[in-house]
Parts: structure tokens; C-alpha cells; sequence
């Protein structure tokens, strides 16, 4: 395929704004998550001053449907939306159980 020099530059061009606007994106990205394990730090102390379990699986499985819907909306995969999510539960409630290991915290209520 020939494509003329032009062309070429005019491509390369484009793709470097593309990918400097996927930089953004991922920073924005990185920054919000950052912002969401703040608050998810202070659910996990909350929850180990008072002995609650680490998982809470009726707000997990809110927050699922809810994201799928959003993810619908937004023209992206809910799959893919959920599979994220579940990543990120699964890491929160590892920092839930060491927050209340660190504090010596039994919960009250077992987790299911």
C-alpha cells in the first residue's frame, strides 16, 4: 500500500494527540483510584472499630448492578465494567482485613 509522505505525517500526527489524550485519561484514572482507596482506608477502619466484616456482599451486588447500568449508558462492555469492579472489591477487602488484623478487630457479624 502506498501512502504518501504527507499522508504519513499527517497519521503519526493524529495518533501522538490520541495517545497523549489516552495519557490523560489513565492519569485521571490513576488519580480517582487513589481518591476511591482513601475513602475505602476509612471504611476499613470504621469497620474495624466496630467489628464489622470486611465484604458487605448485598452492597457488592448493588454496586455490580448499578456499574453494568452505567457501563451500559456509556456505551461500554458490562462485562468488562464488572470484571474491574470485582478487581477492585477484591483488593479493597484484602485492605479491610488487614486493617482489622493490624487492630486485632474480630467482626461481630461473620462475613458470607
Amino acid at each position: 500500500m502506498n501512502v504518501n509522505s504527507a499522508d504519513h505525517a499527517h497519521a503519526l500526527r493524529e495518533l501522538q494527540g490520541l495517545r497523549e489524550s489516552i495519557d490523560n485519561v489513565d492519569a485521571a484514572l490513576i488519580h480517582l483510584l487513589a481518591e476511591r482507596f482513601k475513602f475505602t482506608q476509612s471504611v476499613g477502619r470504621l469497620k474495624a472499630e466496630h467489628g464489622l466484616p470486611p465484604a458487605d456482599l448485598e452492597r457488592e451486588a448493588r454496586q455490580i448492578k448499578r456499574l453494568r447500568a452505567l457501563a451500559e449508558e456509556s456505551h461500554l462492555d458490562p462485562e468488562f465494567a464488572e470484571k474491574f469492579l470485582n478487581f477492585i472489591v477484591a483488593e479493597v477487602i484484602h485492605h479491610h482485613e488487614r486493617i482489622a488484623a493490624d487492630t486485632g478487630s474480630t467482626p461481630v457479624v461473620a462475613a458470607d
